[in-house]
């Protein structure tokens, strides 16, 4: 029975974290700006620790069921 929201939680945070870190490297390779008004290198180690922190958590939620 509390396996449901675990799968809920992981999913959400898996799926967001990987988008996070495929839009960043779109943005990376276009060499589009990833946040306007923001130093690049400070702009992607942010996001990119963003996306790999959930990612992460997806996989602990998942680790959790």
């Amino acid at each position: 029975m509390e396996s449901g929201p675990a799968i809920f939680a992981g999913a959400a945070f898996a799926l967001f974290g990987a988008a996070l870190l495929a839009w960043t490297g779109a943005r990376v390779l276009h060499r589009a700006p990833v946040a306007h008004g923001v130093s690049p290198t400070t702009s992607i180690t942010l996001t990119a620790l963003a996306g790999v922190s959930f990612l992460a958590l997806g996989v602990w939620c998942f680790g959790r069921i």
